[in-house]
């Protein structure tokens, strides 16, 4: 539609002018499909589950608030000035005389809307300002604590609770007690990654070498999608983080679980059995809680993988299918991903998926 404004403003016809804007004006103004609407726990910037993401969105809203007044303004002045310009011939004699007080009423006009802009902008540096101090002020006793470290392409989350003293790690889903604030310090181990929960907050950079943090908190109970919103490499756009907020009882018997070793399985069981297979075939990239599977951290900790809702950084659902997909050829589902393809006899295959069952 953008081609039809333009070509309706340089023919100068007033009726097309008039119905170009109409046209834009109830595009901007209608509501989003029903389609389009999507839940609090989508990756989506206008539904906030936390005080972070609602200054966000109010400095948004008066952004859009002062651009369509701007924009109406504009194209209105536009129209008033096809309607009203002279219309002239060819043999028209071109006017060379002294300006009138028309003139001078338009440039009064002139020097107002400059006002008008300054004063615009100016409200806009103030609201980036106030809307910057409200996200930094965000009270932090008592709160979580986690480091997240961005990898190609996934997420390590590693808890300190200093209210309980539980650590733990986890990959590629953080868990949040509604209601309490979490300071989330991040690092890269290889390229800029860029964490961001829109419902949540705003997107801060993990930058190799340097350490950033970002405060939020959780207010509403529910899921949140997290995205890598900087390009780092092959799998950028499969670098999820699924944000889990859960009212604070729940997020206890949460981390209380994440605590605990990984179960021994019973001697002489297919479980057994497949844990036989992780230690020979997996712990050299993946760690699990129990001895003897060590503590590698090229790959993410498995310790607690059933309890997960995804695996490969939020790409596939976490059942058994997928799984048994994943392990057997992770490169052809996830191009560029470091694990190798990992050719199993099929009993062995399904003694491996029993064992890494267990692991809740």
């Amino acid at each position: 539609m953008s081609d039809y404004y333009a070509a309706a403003i340089i023919r100068g016809n007033a009726r097309h002018v008039a119905l170009a804007i109409a046209c834009l004006l109830l595009e901007t103004a209608a509501p989003l499909p029903s389609h389009a609407q999507t839940a609090i726990g989508a990756q989506n910037a206008v539904h906030p589950g936390g005080i972070q993401a609602a200054h966000i969105l109010q400095l948004w809203n008066g952004t859009l608030a002062l651009c369509l007044l701007v924009f109406v303004a504009v194209l209105g002045a536009c129209l008033i000035a096809v309607w009203r310009a002279p219309r002239g011939t060819g043999t028209t004699e071109p006017d060379v005389g002294a300006p009138g007080a028309r003139e001078q009423r338009l440039l009064r006009a002139v020097r107002w809307s400059a006002i008008f802009a300054a004063a615009g902008l100016i409200s806009l540096l103030a609201g980036n300002i106030f809307t910057g101090r409200a996200l930094a002020e965000l009270p932090a006793e008592n709160a979580l604590r986690i480091e997240l470290h961005g990898h190609s392409w996934w997420w390590e989350a590693r808890y300190h609770d200093p209210l309980t003293a539980q650590r733990f790690a986890t990959a590629n889903e953080l868990h949040l007690p509604v209601g309490r604030a979490a300071i989330i310090t991040m690092h890269s181990d290889d390229v800029i990654h860029s964490l961001w929960v829109p419902n949540l907050h705003g997107k801060l950079d993990l930058i190799p070498g340097r350490t950033t943090e970002i405060r939020l908190r959780a207010d509403h109970a529910g899921l949140y999608r997290g995205q890598c919103a900087e390009f780092c490499g092959l799998q950028h756009t499969m670098m999820a983080l699924l944000v889990v907020a859960d009212p604070p009882t729940e997020y206890a018997r949460w981390a209380e679980r994440q605590t605990r070793q990984a179960p021994q399985p019973p001697g002489g069981s297919i479980v057994q059995h497949g844990q036989q297979i992780f230690l020979h075939q997996c712990a050299q990239c993946h760690a699990i809680n129990t001895p003897p599977a060590g503590a590698a951290t090229i790959g993410p900790d498995l310790t607690h993988l059933a309890s997960r809702q995804t695996i490969a950084a939020g790409m596939l659902p976490n059942k058994r299918g997928y799984l048994a997909g994943w392990i057997v050829d992770a490169p052809s589902i996830k191009p560029g991903v470091q694990m190798p393809a990992i050719k199993l006899a099929p009993d062995d295959l399904q003694a491996l998926l029993a064992y890494l069952e267990t692991l809740l």
